[in-house]
């Protein structure tokens, strides 16, 4: 590949013209009213649901924890829509001509859906800051950057596993919605977000480990609780890893779909 074509197809410039048809999707699919008081409004009610139980249950403990788990969880749902909108390219007939194109097909999904964990952050933000004093978190205003970047981190890390999870969707688009639903509602289960992940069996454990959310959720926790900086940055580093290992294994995947794909002459279009 010469430098005028690798230049045309590197990962950056790739990722960049996916992420502004990204940005399209987002305003052809929301306005600022239906997302405001459609979409964060749903949202916020979900995490006032959980957080009523704890308060049901006359224990101001337990409406903190889960007010706290379920505003991060907002942020984990958003960003593993990835799962979903990975297989729109079949619906619009486009996958066969990514499989074509010189670049990398997991590039382009990479940016394709970065509207989610974008707008899952401010969803999450939104919740944590306004939603959660009602309840007894607080954060101090030195506290908030390192907020945000939590936010961050445990968005698209976990955009990153649900990346991994749309590239095998591509080949059955039908299950697209089983495996989304699916996806987030084991890791809402697992995760430390509803339960300590010290309430399930070593093997649930162990996979709750695996989860970005997992380590993102016990950030914030530790943040909220002022706890050890070290224990803060210790749950930040094991999601940015962890992060990276699942996007590193969606890259691979989506490889490899490219190379089925082309050996049988392209994706047939599914709605």
């Amino acid at each position: 590949m010469d430098i005028a074509a690798s230049q045309l197809t590197g990962p950056g410039r790739v990722v960049r013209a996916a992420a502004a048809n990204a940005l399209a999707d987002f305003r052809a699919t929301y306005s600022w009213y239906s997302w405001t008081f459609g979409w964060l409004g749903r949202m916020l009610c979900q995490v006032t649901f959980f957080a009523l139980l704890g308060s049901f249950l006359h224990s101001a403990d337990q409406a903190r924890y889960l007010v706290l788990g379920n505003s991060v969880m907002t942020c984990v749902i958003e960003a593993m829509t990835v799962v979903v909108s990975t297989s729109w390219e079949r619906g619009q007939g486009t996958l066969a001509l990514l499989a074509a194109a010189p670049s990398e097909m997991g590039w382009v999904f990479l940016g394709r859906s970065l509207q989610w964990p974008v707008s899952g952050c401010g969803t999450s933000l939104v919740a944590l800051l306004l939603l959660d004093p009602l309840f007894g978190v607080h954060f101090t205003a030195t506290q908030v950057p390192v907020l945000v970047a939590l936010v961050l981190l445990t968005a698209f890390s976990t955009y990153c596993f649900g990346l991994f999870l749309g590239a095998f969707v591509l080949a059955a688009p039908a299950v697209r919605n089983f495996v989304y639903n699916g996806a987030y509602l084991v890791t809402m289960a697992i995760s430390g977000v509803q339960v300590p992940t010290g309430f399930w069996p070593l093997p649930v454990r162990l996979l709750a480990e695996a989860l970005p959310a997992t380590h993102g959720v016990a950030a914030v926790r530790a943040l909220a609780d002022g706890s050890d900086p070290a224990a803060c940055a210790r749950q930040a580093a094991l999601a940015a890893v962890t992060g990276a290992l699942w996007l590193a294994a969606a890259l691979t995947a989506f490889r490899q779909s490219a190379k089925w794909v082309r050996r049988r002459g392209g994706y047939e279009f599914a709605p």
